[in-house]
C-alpha cells in the first residue's frame, strides 16, 4: 500500500554512540520525502477552437483522362503573327533589291559625257517624230545650217548649242532594261560630230521621276541620267534652227506653153 503523504515535518537529528569493538547497524531511515512546491492557482482552460479539416480526396491518375494541347490558341496566333512577319520583311527584302537594282547608281563625282572627244563640229537632232536638224562647221570653219533647209547658220546659237555639248555631264549611271527608260524608243537621236572625224549618238529616253534629268543611252550601250537643261538647249536647236536669216523656199517659176 503506498504511503500517505504527510506534510513535512522538522526533525532533530539524533548522534549515537558508538564503543569500541561493537558495530552498529544504522537504522534504516525512511526514505526522505520531496517537498512538492506550493501550486500555483490554475487559470481556467480557454475552449479549443476546433476546425474541421475538409477530408483529402485523392484522385488516383486515369488513363482516359486527355492531356493539355501542346499549342493553346494564343500560341497558334502568335506563330501566324511571326509568320506574317517573316514573310513581309521577305517581300520588302525582294521589293528593295529590285529598286537596287532599277536605282540609278549615283556617281562619284559629275563627268563630262564627252570630256576626251575634242571640239565639236557638227550636231544633228533627229525626233522621232518630226525634221532633222543639223548644223556643221564648213571648210571655212564658219556653222551653216545643212538640214532642214541649207542656209548660213547663227554663229552665236550655233556656237552655244557646241559648248552645251561639251558641258553634258553624267549625273548617275543605269543598269538595267533600257525600256524601262523609255531608251528602247528613244524621243531624240542627237549625232555628234568631233575633229578627227570621230562620231557619237546619244539617244534620249524619258525624263527622271523629279524631272531633274534625262535618261540617256551613249552609243548603244551605255546608260546614264544627264542635267535637264543641257538636253533641253540642245532640243531647242532641233525645234528652232538657228538660220541668220530665215530662208524662203525658192518657187519655181512654170510656164504655160502659148498654143
Amino acid at each position: 500500500m503506498a504511503e500517505k503523504a504527510t506534510r513535512p515535518t522538522s526533525e532533530k537529528k539524533k548522534t549515537t554512540t558508538v564503543k569500541p569493538g561493537k558495530s552498529v547497524k544504522k537504522a534504516a531511515s525512511a526514505p526522505a520525502q520531496k517537498t512538492p512546491p506550493p501550486r500555483k492557482p490554475r487559470r481556467p482552460a480557454t475552449p479549443k477552437v476546433i476546425t474541421p479539416v475538409a477530408p483529402v480526396v485523392e484522385f488516383a491518375p486515369s488513363s482516359t483522362v486527355k492531356g493539355k494541347p501542346v499549342f493553346q490558341p494564343g500560341t497558334w496566333l502568335a506563330v501566324l503573327i511571326f509568320a506574317a512577319l517573316i514573310g513581309f520583311a521577305f517581300y520588302l527584302n525582294t521589293e528593295k533589291q529590285k529598286t537596287a537594282e532599277q536605282t540609278p547608281t549615283p556617281a562619284s563625282a559629275p563627268v563630262a559625257i564627252f570630256a576626251e572627244d575634242g571640239a565639236v563640229t557638227s550636231i544633228e537632232i533627229k525626233p522621232k517624230d518630226g525634221e532633222t536638224v543639223k548644223v556643221m562647221r564648213n571648210a571655212e570653219n564658219t556653222w551653216v545650217v545643212k538640214l532642214p533647209l541649207e542656209a548660213e547658220a547663227d554663229q552665236g546659237l550655233a556656237q552655244a548649242a557646241a559648248a552645251q555639248v561639251s558641258a553634258l555631264q553624267i549625273l548617275n549611271s543605269i543598269d538595267a532594261d533600257p525600256q524601262i527608260f523609255g531608251l528602247t524608243s528613244p524621243a531624240f537621236l542627237i549625232t555628234i560630230g568631233f575633229e578627227g572625224g570621230a562620231a557619237r549618238i546619244l539617244e534620249v529616253g524619258d525624263t527622271t521621276p523629279t524631272n531633274s534629268g534625262y535618261y540617256v543611252r551613249l552609243d548603244q550601250d551605255k546608260m546614264m541620267i544627264t542635267d535637264l537643261s543641257g538636253i533641253d538647249s540642245l532640243l531647242q536647236l532641233g525645234f528652232f534652227p538657228p538660220y541668220l536669216n530665215t530662208p524662203v523656199p525658192a518657187i519655181e517659176e512654170v510656164t504655160t506653153p502659148i498654143p
